[in-house]
């Protein structure tokens, strides 16, 4: 079951793709997340001028349209590039406008765990590089994950809509999420729904280890995995991940051999026995192997396992909660996950 780590020849997308639309930078901004936005645009406006560049076009996120809308506004204006400024949740909306086009993503992170900003090494604390890498950096070609889950099934009241339909009556398909970071089940999704925005606030992304604690002694999850047209392997573990890039907080380095631009996608199964002594050993394995080595002990109370596909399947024996880099999508009995290779130009430091 395991896949051979071969190395992927980059593909000639990464040096052939025809360049971005010459128009202004376009800024997508959550002013829920940004701190000043007014000095944003001031900066924005100020190091476009500077640079020699037209004035940006600003558009703001809001509840009802948290960054598709105005990503797909700002490639209808001829944007040269599209910078978000916001959490993961706001990346991954503009991403999924601008999947498969020839039009940029930049960062100015602004949440609580900048995921995608910490893997493509663009700073997190300094606004000043963020705009001037967002206006003159290079563009380099990403892949994107996508999962649909599968819901599970449930006994229909009085107050239920009927289910959405396509021209031919036959109910609408699972919507798919695009990822850009790591998408999981078990464990990792359990912390997503335990950290609320105000403890979040408060303390940032040691949220999530806040709540993880009060779910080390929850059940393991019974599963059966699929890679690509593979045979279904039986798994139980303590949390499942799709991975594009492998880098945490506090240099945590989760799965040290993915890459964001391979064609492939990382999955990991995580498993822990002996309670406190499992989750203690896990801690030390993934300290280890962020510097290079790795635990080949077949006694050790922790367990990682690790295979690389484009396409994976997922059965589970019971419904559990689904994250996509930080945000729930819901409970699911079954789910599918893809790579799109080269799916999204993003913009890093020269």
């Amino acid at each position: 079951m395991r896949a051979p780590r071969t190395t992927v020849a980059p593909s000639p997308a990464h040096d052939a793709a025809p360049p971005a639309p010459e128009g202004p930078a376009a800024f997508v901004i959550n002013p829920v997340k940004v701190a000043d936005v007014d000095a944003l645009e001031s900066y924005a406006r100020l190091t476009a001028h500077e640079l020699g560049l037209p004035e940006p076009l600003i558009y703001r996120t809001t509840v009802e349209d948290p960054g598709v809308g105005q990503a797909q506004a700002a490639m209808a204006a001829g944007a040269s590039v599209v910078v978000v400024a916001g959490g993961d949740g706001t990346v991954r909306a503009v991403a999924e406008a601008l999947a498969g086009s020839i039009v940029p993503m930049a960062l100015i992170p602004s949440g609580t765990g900048n995921l995608l900003a910490r893997n493509l090494d663009i700073p997190v604390d300094n606004l000043q590089q963020q705009v001037r890498t967002a206006l003159s950096g290079r563009d380099m070609a990403m892949d994107l994950g996508w999962l649909r889950t599968v819901p599970p099934p449930r006994e229909p009241d009085d107050a239920d809509e009927a289910p959405d339909v396509d021209l031919t009556g036959t109910p609408a398909p699972p919507r798919e999420h695009v990822f850009l970071v790591m998408a999981g089940l078990g464990f990792d999704a359990a912390m997503v729904a335990g950290a609320d925005d105000e403890l979040k606030r408060r303390v940032g992304w040691v949220a999530y280890f806040i709540v993880g604690v009060r779910h080390l002694h929850a059940r393991r999850t019974r599963l059966a995995l699929r890679l690509g047209t593979g045979d279904w392997h039986q798994q139980r573990v303590r949390t499942l991940l799709f991975a594009n890039c492998g880098r945490l907080p506090a240099g945590i380095v989760l799965l040290p051999d993915a890459e964001i631009d391979d064609g492939y996608l990382d999955v990991a199964a995580i498993d822990t026995r002996g309670g406190l002594i499992g989750w203690a050993s896990l801690l030390g394995r993934v300290m280890l192997q962020g510097l290079g080595w790795r635990s080949r002990n077949a006694y050790n109370p922790s367990r990682i396992e690790f295979w690389r596909a484009r396409e994976i399947a997922v059965r589970l024996d019971e419904p559990h909660a689904v994250q996509v880099d930080g945000d729930l999508v819901g409970d699911a009995i079954a789910l599918k996950v893809r790579v799109q290779p080269d799916g999204l130009r993003v913009r890093v430091r020269r």
